[in-house]
Parts: C-alpha cells; structure tokens; sequence
C-alpha cells in the first residue's frame, strides 16, 4: 500500500508543475506529516524533489530532471503492449501499432520473450465498430456533438449528443454523453447506433460526471427469477453466473435463482435454453412463456396442413 501511495505521489509530481501537502493528503488519503514522511523518502531514493513554503509555494520535481525509465519492469512493460494491443484491436488506423513498436524498439531489455496476453476488444461488428470508435473520438477531442440514429426496443430514434466518454463494458462498446433530446446523460451502444456524422461545436462548460457503471444502476432487478435446469446446461449457467448460481436437486435437475433486470430479455434467454429449462416463478413469465410458445406453436401448425 506504501509503495502504491509512492508511485502515485511521484505520477502526480510527473504530470504536474506543482502541488501541495494538502492536496496530496486529500488525494491519497492520509495525513500531511505521512506525505511529507513519503516526499523524504522519495527524495533519499535519488528523486530531487523541492519544498518551498509560503505563498506560491508547494511541492514539484527539480527543473531538468529526467525520470530513469527502469522504473518501469518487464511485467509493467508487458501490460502497457497488451492495453495497447486491445486498443489496435478495434482501431481503424494504424497509431496504435505504431506507437506499440516505439515502445518495443525503447525499451527492448524490458520486453522479453512471446506476449502471454491477448486482449482483443473487437465484437462481431468489427468492421463497421472502428470507424464508429474513430469518428467519436475526433468527436469528444474538437468537442463537436454528433448526430446519429439509434435502435432500442422503443423504437428507432434520431439522437444529437455531446460525447464525453468512450466505455468498454459488459464485453460491448459505449459512448457517454448528454442526450438534446433527452436533455439527461445516456449511455448509448456502438452496435445499435448507425450514420454518425459531427454537427456543431459545443461549450465545455456543462458539469459532467463520471458515469456510473455499476450492474445495480444501470441494470436495475426488477424481479427474482426461479426455473429449474437441465443438468446438461450446467456450463452455461457456470458461464453467465457463476458456479454457486443454482443448487443441484436429488434428480439432477438445477435449482437456478437470479435476480434480472428486463422480462424481455429473461423471456429470450429462457427460449433459448429450448425445453430444457421449467420456469417456477414468477408467475407472469410463465404466462408469457405460454402465450409466445402457443403462437409459436400455431404458426408452424398452420404451415403444415
């Protein structure tokens, strides 16, 4: 936790001309005589760090010193490649795999052997997914809101936003912005949005909050849902939730219980999982479960006489 604590001090004073003990203490959560124990320390380590009191004063790094790259090791390095290498994985140009050899042909004694890991941040949608990525960027960069037509269960909207995030999550892509029409902050997936083109430049001057991915907020449960399973679906269940997701029952079958967020989404994951999953509760999925199948039923009925 110290050597953390450190490492941040010294990330702070890197990217910044100046700051305080105060703003350090706030910061990293401590006590100003424990930051001022971490700036002695930091500095017996070989890194001239300057104190000055009074007014202007404050805590920065000495004038035309240069930051020894080893503090950087081969693990580091290697994590850098991979979160850049998940970055070129959806990229429409070629920055990404440039900078990546920058950094290979910099830093060679740190970089060793085959990459142990892959990240690959594209979806099915690859194609279409990087320049959807690109022309957001440029977007949230020139601060320019931009124009798109959105597909949801509601209905086809036209949407004007003002980007502020690009979000990976739940294994699709996000952009976060304030919705003209909605006049609220809205989290709209890549693979739903189609036509994207800038429109006007925007002031940066609206308060914007950190979005808040959280399960619980953005998937709120809206019910419990309770259905006995097929013993052969166990690894899709292991899948999605997890092992202690359902309880084993003296005839094999599993007891599945879950919290869910959208009964349509519940009833096509349900449908398919065919007839090897019994729904118990509650009661009104059943019944929707019934009316779907019935139908279901009846069409291919009458397509056979």
């Amino acid at each position: 936790m110290k050597t953390d604590r450190l490492i941040g001090i010294l990330s702070v004073l890197l990217q910044k001309d100046k700051t305080t003990a105060p703003e350090l203490a706030e910061r990293f959560e401590v006590s100003r005589r424990t930051i001022n124990r971490d700036i002695d320390e930091l500095n017996r380590a070989g890194i001239p760090i300057l104190t000055t009191q009074g007014v202007g004063g404050g805590i920065r790094i000495m004038d035309g010193y240069r930051m020894d790259r080893t503090i950087l090791t081969s693990k580091d390095m290697q994590m850098i490649l991979a979160g850049l290498r998940s970055l070129d994985s959806v990229s429409g140009s070629s920055y990404y795999g440039q900078l990546m050899e920058k950094i290979r042909a910099g830093s060679s004694e740190f970089v060793n052997g085959r990459d142990s890991i892959l990240i690959d941040l594209s979806s099915w949608h690859r194609e279409s997914l990087a320049p959807k990525i690109e022309t957001i960027q440029d977007a949230i960069g020139l601060k320019k809101t931009i124009r798109f037509r959105y597909y949801s269960p509601g209905g086809d909207t036209e949407r004007e936003i003002e980007p502020y995030y690009l979000i990976f999550k739940w294994t699709s892509w996000y952009v976060y912005g304030y919705c003209l029409l909605r006049n609220d902050f809205r989290l709209f997936k890549l693979d739903r949005m189609e036509y994207i083109t800038h429109v006007a430049t925007f002031e940066a001057n609206r308060e914007v909050p950190l979005p808040d991915l959280s399960n619980k907020t953005v998937f709120p449960a809206k019910d419990k849902v309770k259905a006995l399973f097929d013993p052969t679906l166990k690894w899709q269940l292991v899948e999605e939730y997890g092992t202690g997701s359902f309880q084993e029952m003296d005839d094999g079958r599993l007891l599945f219980e879950h919290e869910y967020a959208d009964d349509e989404e519940l009833l096509a994951w349900i449908l398919s999982c065919r007839d090897l999953v019994t729904v118990l509760e509650p009661e009104r999925i059943r019944e929707k479960l019934y009316r779907i199948t019935s139908e279901i039923a009846k069409r291919y009925e009458g397509e056979r006489k």
